[in-house]
């Protein structure tokens, strides 16, 4: 966070100075939500969430080092008083945004959306982007209202590059996010079902999408699949210039996109002529290979993505594809591949919806080339009144997969397992399990050296709580037995 008093802070948000506040108290470090993450210098923003009320944290915020606090009650610690806190958080994040760019005005704000996949675009780019200069790009999916301010708040004074991600449940959510922090390049994945239970309808959801694209001045550039027709139909959204991407169609394509026997994607990355960067500066043209340690053919779009903005934002192709090399997400829980006790684990269970368990099962289906494979499935939450057709249809698709075993979790994603059974999985191919608790027993129980096992399912549907306690199995079954003796001396 840019340097900044107590009084600049009031002023920003239209608050009071209480608890002994003078003014001049002066925020170095970063802003805060959580008490047990506070170091000195920061502002502890007293947050009320579902599960705790930040309020009750003020002293333990003061004694961990938090120069001041912003908060709607006054309790006697050094703090801004304000009406809404997450209001006062975004009206500050607005303004030290504003002077990150007064005193950095090679600054570039990169802004990502989609249905799917923002986070894995956001990892990669921030991979990318860290070659060129200071970047901000923090792992996790900090999207929202209150994620997103608070990514914004990290900026120093030598931030070169900040990627925000931002996500939406309903029209008008972007639009407002990028209030708070308007872009210089806006990057849109996909449009596809997910959330589709809140917003209705996917033409809502893509209307949802589209205010990333008319947030940009005219100077700004907006990275579009071309492939999706919806997101391509965005360009005639935003006065500024596109630069469009895709494997088939595109200005800056993938092409030769193979999956080695492991699932990891290798492409080549097509960059043509008279492609430019946001400040219009040519791009090398040439043909660049591609080689991450990502698992899944989605994921190369992904990829092509992230890349196709890091040329906008300036980068050579040779400098971006060379940064790829090798790499993974740095957000957990998204197609994360993990080797154990000889068995390969997929953990993919932070988020899920129809396309993303799609495109999982399919990079499953790649990998049981001699090998048993094992999906592990659970609910795909917010689809509204076409969960059931949905969850059945991934339960179908299942066995047309030809995937060994499916274990479906929870009675949400019991539909799984009933279309499934209807596509002509019988003997046991498919079996229904009531709980985590209970998928935990079964798959230390049957997962053996060789197999490749796939976790799946929306975050709150729990199914992110199997890898660890799985891992630890697997590993102890093939711990060497320890001798009372010692064995040889050396």
């Amino acid at each position: 966070m840019l340097t900044t008093t107590a009084r600049e802070i009031a002023d920003i948000t239209g608050g009071r100075l209480v608890g002994g506040a003078t003014g001049d108290e002066t925020v170095t470090g970063e802003a805060r939500i959580d008490s047990r993450e506070v170091t000195t210098g920061d502002l502890f923003a007293a947050f009320a969430g579902e599960h705790a009320d930040g309020h009750d944290y003020l002293g333990v915020a003061r004694e961990a080092g938090a120069a001041l606090a912003l908060a709607s009650r006054d309790l006697g610690v050094p703090a801004v008083l304000v009406d809404d806190v997450r209001e006062a958080l975004s009206q500050v994040a607005r303004a030290q945004l504003a002077r990150a760019r007064e005193v950095g005005p090679d600054l570039v704000v990169v802004a990502i959306t989609g249905s799917a996949g923002k986070t894995g675009a956001k990892d990669l780019l921030g991979t990318i982007l860290r070659t060129q200069g200071p970047t901000i790009a923090p792992v996790g999916s900090f999207n929202n209202e209150l994620g997103l301010p608070l990514t914004v708040l990290r900026l120093t004074s030598e931030t070169r590059f900040l990627v925000l991600e931002m996500g939406a449940r309903g029209i008008g959510h972007i639009a407002a996010l990028t209030a708070i922090a308007r872009p210089d390049i806006s990057l849109v994945l996909n449009v596809g079902s997910a959330h589709l239970g809140e917003f209705g309808s996917v033409e809502a959801i893509a209307t949802a999408k589209s205010e990333l694209v008319e947030a940009l001045e005219a100077t700004g550039r907006a990275v579009l699949n071309a492939e999706d027709p919806r997101v391509a139909a965005m360009a005639s959204r935003t006065a500024a210039d596109s630069l469009m991407w895709g494997f088939t169609s595109g200005d800056v394509r993938g092409d030769d996109l193979t999956l080695d026997d492991e699932a990891r994607i290798r492409f080549t990355l097509v960059v043509p002529e008279g492609v430019t960067t946001l400040r219009g500066e040519p791009i090398p043209a040439g043909r660049f290979p591609v080689r991450p340690d990502l698992l899944g053919e989605h994921l190369a779009a992904t990829a092509v993505a992230a890349l196709s903005a890091a040329l906008a934002a300036g980068v050579d192709p040779a400098a971006a594809v060379a940064a790829l090399d090798g790499a993974k997400l740095a957000s957990g829980q998204r197609m994360e591949a993990i080797r154990a006790g000889g068995a390969l684990i997929i953990d993919d269970a932070y988020n899920a919806n129809p396309d993303s368990m799609r495109h999982a099962l399919k990079t499953l289906a790649h990998l049981g080339r001699g090998r048993r494979t094992i999906a592990v499935l659970g609910e795909m939450l917010e689809l509204g009144p076409d969960s059931v057709r949905l969850h059945d249809e991934i339960g179908r698709l299942v066995v047309r997969l030809n995937i060994s075993q499916l274990y479906v979790v929870g009675d949400g994603a019991a539909p799984i397992h009933h279309g499934a059974g209807l596509e002509g999985s019988f003997g046991g191919e498919s079996e229904y399990l009531e709980t985590v608790e209970d998928a935990i027993a079964v798959l230390e129980r049957t997962v053996a050296p060789g197999d490749a096992v796939l976790l799946k399912s929306s975050r709150d549907a729990g199914l992110r709580q199997i890898a660890q306690p799985l891992i630890a199995h697997l590993e102890r079954q093939v711990q060497p037995t320890s001798r009372a003796d010692g064995g040889d001396d050396a």
